[in-house]
């Protein structure tokens, strides 16, 4: 199979993603994300896509009658009488929803391997584009950062080993070769992961190293480090 083929990586970028890819092929496909950078850029941006959408849906409190009505399809109710009958109830019976989200998942995982089936081909997989990366270590080798640098993003990863200032923010900045000052790249991450838009300079310039500074609230005031804590070596894979 061709990975490098948009319509290929996008569907089964997708179905990992839907959680309809399954046994064997997601085996595969997890450790082809490990050594194909471009799957795994597609596989977040399904991951933001998708989730994204539970940010449009209104939350709606559930009528009582439908935790009634998990309750004894999980057998915590022993009850049946307390369950509204089928004449007055506007729940969907468990039995039923089961089978809904089921062949709705069939359905995705069909039209998905359909996509996949339409586009591929003998040819090898092939050999992962370059793929810029950078490990921020504390002062005793801890990881405190991942960077990961694609083609038109810096995707930052904040590990456990961070013990963040609530007062304060930790900016990004690389060091080219040439340049008198660093050029921010942007806030750093507390917790969780972040994607930063990739200076348009980025590509350009011979980056020595990048750098993290500790700032005020918002970053720096002044367009420069304010108190310089650690550097970083980008590495080519």
């Amino acid at each position: 199979m061709n990975y490098r083929d948009p319509q290929l990586k996008d569907a089964l970028a997708a179905e990992y993603v839907l959680g309809t890819l399954r046994g064997q092929a997601r085996r595969r496909f997890q450790k082809l994300m490990m050594q194909i950078p471009s799957l795994r850029e597609s596989t977040w941006l399904w991951e933001q896509h998708l989730h994204g959408m539970n940010q449009l849906l209104t939350p709606i409190t559930p009528d009582e009658r439908v935790w009634q009505q998990i309750s004894m399809s999980l057998g915590f109710v022993d009850n049946v009488a307390q369950a509204p009958s089928p004449e007055t109830s506007n729940v969907m019976p468990m039995a039923t929803r089961n089978r809904l989200w089921k062949g709705l998942a069939s359905m995705a995982s069909a039209a998905a391997i359909v996509m996949a089936v339409l586009v591929v081909n003998n040819q090898p997989v092939p050999v992962a584009t370059s793929l810029q990366v950078a490990v921020v270590q504390s002062a005793q080798s801890k990881a405190l950062w991942l960077i990961e640098v694609t083609s038109n993003t810096i995707e930052v990863r904040s590990t456990s080993n961070l013990k963040p200032l609530a007062n304060k923010d930790y900016e990004l900045w690389m060091v080219a070769k040439g340049v008198e000052n660093p050029i921010s790249l942007g806030l750093l991450p507390k917790s969780g992961k972040l994607t930063l838009v990739k200076n348009s300079q980025f590509d350009d310039m011979d980056i020595v190293a990048l750098a993290v500074s500790l700032e005020p609230l918002n970053g720096s005031p002044n367009g420069l480090p304010t108190e310089v804590l650690y550097t970083a070596e980008l590495a080519i894979l």
